[in-house]
C-alpha cells in the first residue's frame, strides 16, 4: 500500500510540474522583442483658432511668483482664511520691517526657560520607545 501510495504521489507531482512547461495549461503569450515595424508619424494639425499676441499686450502665462505659487497649491481662488486664524493675525499686528535680521542678534532679549526645556528641546526625534527618566539627585 505504502509503495502504490509513493507511486500515485509522484505521478501526480509530474504531472504537475509537466503542466507549468512552456506547452502547458500555464503558458501565455509572450510579444516577440525582435518584431520591430515602422509606426505612421504623429502629424500635428493646424490651429486656426490661434490669433497672434498684440504688439504691447502683456503676456498670459506671467504673473507674480508668489502669485503662480498660489495658483499651483491652491488653484485659482487664494485660501480661505478661518475667523480664528483672522482674529489671530488682527491681533499680532503688522511685524516690523527688519525683524528677521535682529532675531539672531545678540542684544534681542531673550527669556531662560532652564535646563528641563533645553533638554526637551534637544532630545531625539522618535516615538520615545528609548526614553529613560533621569531623576536629578
Amino acid at each position: 500500500m505504502r509503495k502504490a501510495t509513493t507511486i500515485i504521489l509522484l505521478a501526480g507531482a509530474s504531472a504537475l510540474l509537466a503542466s507549468c512547461g512552456s506547452g502547458g495549461i500555464m503558458s501565455r503569450e509572450r510579444p516577440d522583442e525582435f518584431a520591430v515595424q515602422r509606426q505612421a508619424p504623429l502629424v500635428v494639425p493646424p490651429d486656426f483658432d490661434l490669433e497672434p499676441p498684440a504688439p504691447g499686450a502683456p503676456r498670459p502665462a506671467e504673473g507674480t511668483a508668489a502669485q503662480q505659487a498660489l495658483d499651483v497649491l491652491f488653484g485659482d481662488q487664494a485660501p480661505q482664511r478661518s475667523a480664528s486664524e483672522i482674529s489671530a493675525l488682527q491681533r499680532a499686528g503688522e511685524p516690523e520691517p527688519g525683524i528677521r535680521s535682529s532675531v539672531g542678534d545678540t542684544g534681542t532679549f531673550t527669556v531662560d526657560k532652564g535646563e528641563t526645556t533645553r533638554t526637551i528641546i534637544a532630545a531625539p526625534e522618535g516615538d520615545g520607545q528609548d526614553a529613560r527618566a533621569v531623576i536629578p539627585s
